[in-house]
């Protein structure tokens, strides 16, 4: 105890409770409601949002899912996006598949008694996330056995702080302002709680139980997402740094965890099979590629290695300081990088250094050590040194592991807090407190950037401008949210700013082919017909066989053949367009209908029949095609055809002279 630092008159409980620190320290009750509390508010205002992002994929256009319960068996038998894009192989775009069945299970069920209602998913979220807090808590507070006198002031105040930063740190909104996010939260939840267990079995004689459980937890963590595997490391190391178990028995206790492994892998496999697949070549499903000679390369390894570095750090940059924010890291947000690029070696030596440090304080069993090997062994899932992930990066990733940086900094507050020889100091606290109070009010305002797609898109373009897949995102949603405005001037300025986003995103990625379909769109609703074809011709190329390319160029045929017709009264290029579409969909009533039109205006009577004729083959119901047809030969001088025809659509619809006009009759 620190004797000098009191009067002879103190007593030594008197110094003993001077160096334990406040009381309110040690109210567990305090603590876990001000988590609660924290949790709750702030994503409360979560609550209002719409869906956003890949809900789509897992929810909204997922089809198991909108089965509700029924749709649980498809869950199960297939890759968790096969229900979204519902072909087969088209699942697989990211090498090795993806099997996380049990929160699509949760959204079916949801789905089941709710429909489609985002209030509920979002409240699921919190509530999630906020058991995810409390179990740190428990967890932190049982690992650091704050059972014994001595260890009571380091239990408290490093699960509370730990906690505290882990409920408030805006790294965290992708995860819980989104609704598919949920699937980190379970996993880590499943995880934490796993562990937990696992300890608490340690310290009883009947433990068989607390096992059990244990394994079924970690399961459903692994049931949610893969990256909960990472805890094979992560439970033999908290039992080594925070028990005396020897090595024996901290493999008898990680076994319930092998065994929930094993089974999940043989589950996994008989669905998506051992075959792993190449590396896409697809930038936007693998960002170590770079273009040259108009294709796509891998990257030298020097490259891919000094890019993940790259991102590795700004890992930890955004721990510490976590701004800007974005949901897209995608290329070329995140560059080609070099190890000349300074950020890259900055970052090779905080790696190092952190990682010799984490080796150094194995012996001596420091927390920081175990804070340290726990965020390098769940991060290392996702840092696509061992397999790329599909994207550099993503906050979402940083989930699982922002639980050894908060360990860490709290640890550092409460050795700064009870210095050897000094009586207990508050300012560590206070400080982390503020920390709190500032990354609660980044997160409520990161919070609102979720509401929905396009305030997402078009807020975080402005971050992640170079990255070719949020362009996309963001011209596509502008050119979806014109087509429900009615006000022209908006609607233009809505799909000229569309039009930059998307020659954008072709500029970094030139073979973009949905981003190429989109700028179609755009260019049809600007009326640019002409490079709306373009845009689409560059799409099929692409991809000959991009179904929805093909249709649309179809469509913009016809359109442009009408607006060049119609307004324009270009007669020889509307039926240069109209000819193209007739080509692509030969059955198509109204190119041929309007086809029929523009020869008949032009004088060439017989072209004209022969497409009405071809229309009332394609509609013989329709007395609109009949009575043109009629029209026609009563201009090709056949009048008895021509009263025969306008006869039959007038018995076929007896309004149809009000709406052509009397014809010959």
């Amino acid at each position: 105890m620190a004797k000098k630092q009191f009067s002879d008159e103190q007593s030594k409980k008197q110094a003993f409770r001077a160096w334990q620190g406040p009381a309110w320290l040690y109210k567990q009750s305090w603590h876990v409601g001000i988590l609660l509390a924290l949790s709750f508010l702030l994503y409360a205002n979560t609550l209002t949002h719409n869906y956003t992002q890949d809900d789509a994929i897992v929810i909204t256009e997922n089809m198991f899912t909108k089965e509700g319960l029924s749709g649980i068996s498809g869950i199960l038998s297939n890759d968790t996006f096969y229900g979204f894009f519902q072909v087969e192989g088209k699942a697989k775009l990211v090498s090795g598949g993806r099997y996380r069945p049990l929160t699509l299970i949760i959204f079916a069920i949801e789905y089941e008694l709710f429909g489609a209602n985002p209030f509920v998913g979002h409240l699921i979220n919190l509530v999630f996330f906020a058991l995810t807090v409390l179990v740190l808590y428990w967890l932190l507070l049982y690992a650091f056995n704050h059972l014994k006198p001595e260890r009571r002031t380091v239990a408290y105040t490093v699960a509370f702080l730990a906690s505290l930063v882990f409920a408030a740190h805006p790294i965290h909104t992708e995860v819980v302002a989104n609704i598919k996010g949920r699937d980190e939260i379970i996993a880590l939840l499943g995880a934490l709680s796993a562990l937990y267990l696992s300890l608490k079995a340690y310290r009883l004689k009947k433990a068989l139980l607390w096992h059990v459980l244990a394994g079924f937890l970690f399961f459903l963590g692994l049931m949610s997402k893969e990256n909960a595997i990472t805890f094979l490391a992560v439970v033999p190391l908290c039992f080594y740094f925070f028990t005396k178990a020897k090595w024996q028995r901290i493999l008898l206790h990680s076994l319930p965890f092998l065994l929930a492994t094993i089974v999940f892998l043989i589950i996994r496999t008989s669905i998506l099979g051992f075959d792993f697949g190449e590396p896409s070549r697809e930038l936007m499903n693998n960002p170590f590629l770079k273009w040259s000679n108009g294709q796509y390369i891998p990257l030298a390894f020097q490259e891919r290695m000094a890019t993940v570095m790259y991102t590795l750090g700004k890992y930890v940059q955004l721990l510490i300081f976590p701004n800007p924010l974005t949901h897209d890291y995608y290329p070329r947000h995140i560059d080609i990088m070099s190890f000349g690029d300074w950020e890259v070696l900055l970052s090779l030596i905080t790696y190092v250094g952190i990682g010799l440090y984490g080796l150094w304080g194995i012996r001596k069993k420091d927390p920081i050590s175990f804070g340290i090997l726990y965020f390098l062994a769940t991060l290392s899932i996702v840092s696509n040194l061992f397999f790329p992930v599909g994207t550099n990066m993503a906050e979402r990733l940083a989930f699982m592991p922002s639980v050894g940086y908060c360990l860490i900094i709290s640890v550092l507050a409460y050795r700064l807090s009870a210095r050897k020889n000094q009586p207990y100091s508050l300012w560590p606290l206070y400080t982390i407190f503020l920390i709190t109070v500032l990354l609660g009010i980044k997160t409520v305002s990161r919070n609102s950037v979720w509401k929905d797609n396009f305030t997402l898109f078009t807020t975080d373009v402005k971050t992640s401008g170079n990255s070719a897949k949020l362009r996309n995102a963001a011209g596509g949603e502008l050119v979806f949210q014109s087509t429900k405005t009615e006000n022209e001037a908006q609607k233009q300025q809505m799909l000229i700013e569309a039009e930059g986003h998307l020659k954008k995103a072709v500029q970094i990625h030139p073979l973009y082919k949905e981003a190429y379909l989109i700028l179609g769109n755009c260019y049809n609703y600007l009326k640019r017909y002409d490079e709306s074809i373009q845009a689409y011709t560059k799409a099929l190329q692409i991809d000959p066989s991009y179904e929805e390319a093909n249709n649309n160029l179809a469509i913009t045929y016809q359109q442009g053949g009408r607006y060049f017709g119609e307004q324009q009264g270009n007669l020889q290029k509307a039926i240069q367009y109209l000819e193209q579409a007739r080509a692509m969909r030969p059955n198509n009533f109204e190119t041929n209908r309007l086809l029929g039109v523009a020869y008949g205006l032009l004088g060439n009577v017989s072209q004209a029949i022969t497409y009405f004729s071809k229309a009332t083959e394609v509609e013989p119901n329709n007395a609109d095609a009949w009575f043109m047809l009629g029209t026609a030969y009563y201009n090709a001088g056949q009048a008895d055809i021509g009263q025969q025809y306008h006869q039959k659509a007038i018995a076929m619809d007896p309004e149809v002279t009000t709406r052509m006009g009397p014809g010959n009759n």
